[in-house]
């Protein structure tokens, strides 16, 4: 199913879902982003929904600008945040500081090698990290993202990506069923 197919299967109720994902998927639309970001992005956080269809859509319209190695990035950047988002939730979320003072013990080497630049992996890494509830990895992810030097517009580009790719995967997923 391509992504006008996906996008057209959307009921009616998801209307703005439709011009939402239209929107965030374009330059215009998601302010602070090339459009190499933008598909990185979308792709990555088609993963964490986990609805198949939803994710080789995105994935055939990354296929249009990205190369096999910056798909491969975007992959690697939901794979490595599903991993890290349960961690560090987890640790942050019990409230007790000698967790956060331990060695985690997780490999973690594709963040230093991701097929994407520093910059794009680190916004697909937030966008995942939104969908998967992470306020540690938001935190950490943000920073980053600023100290490369990008504005607080792309961050809020990226989290709109996230938030309208999440709407549409569990919308079209809860329409198919």
């Amino acid at each position: 199913m391509s992504l006008t197919d996906l996008r057209n299967a959307l009921p009616d109720y998801a209307k703005d879902l439709k011009l939402n994902l239209d929107s965030v998927l374009s330059e215009a639309g998601s302010p602070g982003l090339d459009g190499k970001q933008i598909r990185v992005i979308a792709l990555a956080c088609a993963i964490a929904t986990r609805y198949l269809p939803l994710t080789a859509a995105l994935e055939a319209f990354a296929a249009e600008q990205l190369s096999p190695e910056e798909i491969h990035g975007a992959k690697a950047a939901a794979a490595i945040m599903a991993m890290n988002n349960i961690y560090y939730r987890a640790t942050h979320l019990i409230h007790n500081d000698e967790y956060g003072q331990m060695r985690t013990g997780l490999r973690m080497n594709v963040m230093a090698r991701p097929g994407v630049d520093k910059l794009t992996f680190e916004l697909a890494s937030l966008a995942v990290s939104a969908i998967n509830g992470c306020g540690a990895c938001l935190d950490s992810h943000e920073r980053t993202i600023r100290q490369h030097g990008a504005s607080a517009q792309a961050v809020q580009s990226a989290l709109r990506i996230a938030a309208v790719v999440h709407a549409v995967g569990v919308t079209a997923e809860q329409a198919a069923a």
